[in-house]
C-alpha cells in the first residue's frame, strides 16, 4: 500500500522499498537533460551516417559506462576529472563539427554539388547487391562521434547521479531517478526517428556540424575553467553566433561563385564572336 513518510519520501508496501522523491526528481531531470544533447547527435548521425555506426558507438559508450560504475562505483568520482574528458571530447567535437559545417558550406554555396538524394537512390536500386554489403559496413567516423558524446554526457550524469545520491544518503533513489529519465529519452528517440530521416541530407549535416561546433566549444571552455553565462544556455547562443557567420560565409562564396561564372561565360561569349 502506497504512503508518504513525509513530503519527501514516498513507502511503497512498508519497509519492502524506501525512495526519495526530491532525489528522484532532480536525478531524473539532470540524466534526462545530459542524455537529451546526447540524443540529438546520435539520432544526426544515425540519418546521415546510418543507424548501425550511430547505434553500436552509443551501445559501446553505454556499455563502457556500465563497466566503469560496476568496477569503481562511488571512487569514480575521485578518480576520473570531467574537465579533462570535456577538454579531449570538446576538441575532437569541435574538429568533427567543422568538417561537417565546411562541407555544408561550400555545398549551399554552390562550390560543392549537392547530394542528389534520387539519383543515388536509382544507382543504389541498380545494383542492390552491392548496396546490401555497402549498408553493412561500419562509418568509423560516425560511430566515434556518438561514443564520444554519448560517453560525456554518461560520464556527466554518473556525477551527477552519485553526488546526488550521496549527499542525500539516497543512492539507490538517483539511480532510480536516471533510469527513468534514460528510458524516457529513448522513447523520444523512436519518436523522433522517422520525422528526422525525412530532413534533406545537407541539411541535416549542416545542422549537426553547428551543434557538434557548438558543443565542443562549450566543453573546451568547460576543461580549461571558464563560466559561461547560464551555463548549458551559452550552448544555443554559440549555435546562434555559428549559424549567423555559417549564413554570411554561404552568401559570400555564392556570389564570389556566380561572378566566376558569370566572368567564364562572359570570356566564352567574346572568345565565340572573335570567330564570327
Amino acid at each position: 500500500m502506497l504512503h508518504y513518510n513525509s513530503c519527501y519520501y514516498l513507502q511503497v508496501w512498508k519497509g519492502a522499498i524506501r525512495v526519495n522523491l526530491y532525489v528522484i526528481t532532480a536525478s531524473f531531470l539532470g540524466t534526462a537533460v545530459e542524455f537529451v544533447e546526447a540524443l540529438t547527435i546520435v539520432l544526426a548521425v544515425g540519418v546521415t551516417k546510418g543507424w548501425k555506426s550511430s547505434l553500436s558507438g552509443m551501445a559501446l559508450a553505454i556499455l563502457l559506462l556500465t563497466a566503469l560504475v560496476a568496477l569503481f562505483g562511488v571512487p569514480l568520482m575521485s578518480y576520473v576529472h570531467v574537465s579533462a574528458f570535456q577538454l579531449v571530447i570538446g576538441i575532437l567535437m569541435m574538429m568533427f563539427g567543422m568538417r561537417w559545417l565546411r562541407k555544408a558550406i561550400l555545398r549551399y554555396s554552390g562550390l560543392k554539388a549537392l547530394h542528389l538524394e534520387n539519383e543515388a537512390y536509382e544507382e543504389e536500386l541498380s545494383r542492390q547487391k552491392n548496396e546490401r554489403s555497402v549498408s553493412k559496413q561500419m562509418d568509423w567516423f560516425g560511430f566515434t562521434t556518438t561514443f564520444n558524446i554519448v560517453l560525456l554526457e554518461g560520464i556527466e550524469a554518473i556525477f551527477i547521479v552519485l553526488t546526488l545520491g550521496l549527499a542525500a544518503n539516497e543512492l539507490s533513489s538517483a539511480i532510480f531517478g536516471s533510469i527513468i529519465g534514460i528510458v524516457i529519452v529513448i522513447i523520444a528517440g523512436i519518436l523522433l526517428r522517422k520525422p528526422l530521416a525525412m530532413i534533406p541530407e545537407n541539411t541535416m549535416k549542416f545542422v549537426v556540424g553547428l551543434m557538434l561546433s557548438s558543443f565542443g566549444i562549450f566543453w573546451v571552455g568547460e576543461g580549461v575553467g571558464v563560466e559561461w553565462w547560464h551555463e548549458d544556455v551559452s550552448i544555443l547562443v554559440l549555435t546562434a553566433a555559428l549559424l549567423l557567420v555559417s549564413i554570411l560565409c554561404v552568401g559570400v562564396l555564392r556570389n564570389q561563385q556566380n561572378r566566376r561564372v558569370r566572368n567564364r561565360e562572359n570570356s566564352a561569349s567574346n572568345h565565340f564572336g572573335t570567330y564570327n
